[in-house]
């Protein structure tokens, strides 16, 4: 595998952002989404979004780069969900483009988003990950999160309706 490296995204890479995003759940929701709800997920309406989270760190983005190309992102930031302490930190997204799944990559991002949660105050962290989606689910436990039976919630993606659940963990 290339040599990678993990810094703070800049506005400059909001577009790579939005591809990775893109590329990476159409690849893990394939069997999750119909084909013409997979397509509605274009980089083209990501972007926008991306490049508003990198300006104002809300979340916190850090790219991954293979070889000066973005490869992956995560992004972390205090909890968004309700009646959490203010020590409550969350994943609120970890993608990578899929053909760099299975290279140490997604630890790398998840090290550093650690890294920034415990700078935040963070004692604990959790992430929503859909039910279907075994391959995050598995990174996810084998990152030290565990499930949290009572948060199952269904959640809308475009027209299709999705079981997701809440995985947490200590921050250390």
């Amino acid at each position: 595998m290339s040599d990678y490296k993990v810094r703070p995204a800049t506005l400059r890479d909001a577009k790579a952002v939005a591809e990775v995003h893109a590329a990476a759940t159409q690849a893990a929701y394939t069997d999750i989404l119909p084909e013409d709800q997979l397509a509605l997920l274009a980089p083209a309406s990501r972007e926008a979004k991306w490049r508003e989270a990198i300006e104002y760190a809300e979340p916190q983005i850090h790219v991954a780069e293979v070889d000066g190309a973005v490869v992956g992102f995560v992004g972390f930031d205090r909890s968004r969900d309700p009646k959490t302490p203010a020590t409550a930190g969350e994943i609120w997204a970890l993608h990578i483009k899929p053909e760099h799944w299975g290279k140490g990559i997604g630890v790398a991002l998840w090290d550093a988003a650690r890294e920034g949660l415990e700078e935040e105050g963070c004692t604990t962290v959790t992430i929503w990950v859909p039910l279907r989606n075994q391959r995050a689910i598995r990174f996810i436990e084998l990152a030290g999160f565990k499930r949290e039976m009572k948060t199952a919630k269904t959640t809308a993606v475009g027209t299709v309706r999705i079981e997701e659940i809440r995985l947490k963990r200590d921050v250390a």
